[in-house]
C-alpha cells in the first residue's frame, strides 16, 4: 500500500484513524446523555452498554497486545515507511477493534439497516486505514475486528441475562 499512498488520501486516513477513540468515546456518551436528558431508561442502558462493549475491547486487545508483544510492520519490513503513529505492539489492532465494537454494539443497539450500514463503513476504514498507513498488519486489523464485534455481542448477552425482567411475584394469601 505504501507505493501508491498519495497525499490528500494519507490525509483522510490519518484523519479516520486519529479520531477513532474519540469517536468509539462520543458515541455511547452521546446515548447515554440523550437517556439521561429524556429520562429513558432504554436509551440510557442502551449508552451504557455501547461503553461496555468499547471497554471490553479495549481491556481485551491491550491484555493481548502485550502478551504477543508483535513489532509494527515498519519496524520489520525493510522500505516501509508508516505513516501513522503506533507506540504500543501491532497485535491485535486497537484501533480496529474499539471501531468495530462501537459498529457492533450500536448496532445490535439499534438494529436497522441506516445504523448498520455507515457503522460497518466506518469501523472497515478504520481496520484499512491501519493498514494504509503502514502500522498494522491485515492480521493484526482481522484480529481487531473480530475481538471488537465478540466484545460487543458478549456484552450484548451479558446485559440481556442481567436486565432479564423477573416474573412478579404474587404473594400466597
Amino acid at each position: 500500500m505504501m507505493e501508491t499512498r498519495r497525499e490528500g488520501v494519507t490525509k483522510v486516513m490519518r484523519g479516520i484513524s486519529d479520531y477513532t477513540q474519540e469517536i468509539s468515546f462520543l458515541i455511547p456518551a452521546t446515548v447515554t446523555v440523550v437517556g439521561l436528558i429524556d429520562n429513558n431508561k432504554m436509551t440510557l442502558k442502551k449508552g451504557l452498554y455501547l461503553a461496555e462493549s468499547a471497554a471490553a475491547a479495549t481491556f481485551i486487545t491491550y491484555g493481548m497486545k502485550y502478551s504477543f508483544k508483535r513489532s509494527r510492520p515498519y519496524m520489520k519490513i525493510d522500505g516501509l515507511s508508516a505513516a501513522g503513529t503506533g507506540n504500543s505492539p501491532s497485535f491485535p489492532s486497537g484501533h480496529t477493534s474499539v471501531a468495530f465494537a462501537s459498529a457492533t454494539s450500536l448496532y445490535l443497539a439499534y438494529p436497522k439497516w441506516y445504523v448498520a450500514v455507515p457503522a460497518f463503513t466506518y469501523a472497515a476504514a478504520v481496520g484499512y486505514s491501519r493498514m494504509y498507513l503502514g502500522v498494522h498488519y491485515p492480521s493484526d486489523v482481522l484480529a481487531g475486528a473480530v475481538i471488537g464485534a465478540g466484545s460487543a455481542w458478549l456484552m450484548y448477552k451479558a446485559n440481556k441475562w442481567l436486565f432479564k425482567k423477573k416474573p412478579s411475584v404474587i404473594p400466597a394469601l
